[in-house]
Order: structure tokens, then C-alpha cells, then sequence
């Protein structure tokens, strides 16, 4: 009887173990999570076949800030994919963690708007690329030097479907002032 709870129990601990490991996947050189959004350092990085400089450059990307997701490491190399599916190996050093976005996925303009599901104070086109501040299930506060505003994220990349990002404590009484605002009761 001893024997088989034991045994029950290392199995139950071994499974648990086993589990953690693959919903959430750790670089081996950085121990970040995989994958995950970076951006570009500067308007000309080279992304090649393999990891090495040895290895052919297969893009060269000419705007800074670009997003693109890491998707493994090796050394002082990341692989890489960008919003148009393409992948390859770029240094570590053109790269940072500061967040952006590209907007425009599904070729349409975005709309800004001042709280999620307010008011819309502007429009962003495609193949623009915003400083990520906060993103919410389904809304992301993106900015740049002109305009800065809530949009929601099937129109951007940069962002996981369900990520919350940057999320402060009392983001709840936020919502709720969001909603006492669409409910127009001080009109």
C-alpha cells in the first residue's frame, strides 16, 4: 500500500514537472521566455541563413524600431520572424527590448480611439511603427510623437492575441470610469 501511494505520487510530481516545461518554453542563453517580441536597434540589420557571420544575409532590414519575435538562441544569435512570416539569425547586439508595433495587418486603417470602445480621435495607416505603452485582452495604448490613443490588436503586430501588457494595479477602477464614460450619464 506504502509503495503504491509513493509511487502515485511521483508520478503525479513528475507529470506536473513534465507539464510546466510545455506550456512555457525559456531561451537557453537568456532564459527569457520563447517566443517573444524585441525591436530593431537601428535602420540597417542584417538577418542571415544561420548563426554566424559566415552565413549569407538573406534580409536586410532598414527601419529601426521594427518588431520582430525571437523564436530561439544560440550564443550571441537569435532566430527570428518578422510580421511577414520571414525567419533567420540576427546578432543580439541589433537588437532591444524596447516594445513596439507595426499597424496595418489586415491592410485597413486603424483606428485610435481615446479609451477602448470610446471615442475615435484619429486614424493610423499601414506600415507605421508605435511605441507600445499597455495593452489590456484586446486593446493595446500605442503612441508616437503625434498621436497617442487606444487600438485594438487584430489591426497591429507586435503584441500576442492574449497578452497583457505593462498593466498597472488599478487598471480596474480604470475600466470601470471607461464604462461610466460610454454610458454618457454625465451628459
Amino acid at each position: 500500500m506504502f509503495n503504491n501511494f509513493c509511487m502515485f505520487r511521483l508520478i503525479l510530481i513528475f507529470s506536473f514537472l513534465i507539464s510546466l516545461n510545455l506550456y512555457g518554453k525559456k531561451g537557453t542563453v537568456t532564459g527569457y521566455d520563447i517566443p517573444r517580441f524585441v525591436s530593431l536597434k537601428s535602420n540597417e540589420v542584417n538577418m542571415r541563413v544561420g548563426p554566424s557571420i559566415n552565413y549569407p544575409i538573406n534580409l536586410k532590414y532598414t527601419k529601426q524600431n521594427l518588431p520582430i519575435e525571437i523564436i530561439d538562441e544560440f550564443d550571441v544569435w537569435r532566430k527570428i520572424r518578422d510580421h511577414e512570416n520571414n525567419t533567420g539569425w540576427i546578432k543580439k547586439s541589433l537588437l532591444k527590448g524596447d516594445r513596439y508595433v507595426l499597424t496595418g495587418l489586415n491592410n485597413q486603417d486603424i483606428k485610435i480611439l481615446k479609451y477602448p470602445g470610446g471615442k475615435q480621435i484619429g486614424l493610423i495607416q499601414k506600415n507605421n511603427i508605435l511605441t507600445l505603452k499597455q495593452c489590456l485582452k484586446n486593446w493595446c495604448y500605442i503612441y508616437n510623437a503625434d498621436i497617442r490613443g487606444w487600438v485594438t490588436k487584430d489591426g497591429i503586430w507586435g503584441v500576442y492575441k492574449k497578452e497583457t501588457y505593462n498593466i498597472k494595479f488599478y487598471q480596474p477602477i480604470i475600466n470601470y470610469y471607461w464604462k461610466v464614460l460610454d454610458k454618457n450619464w454625465f451628459k
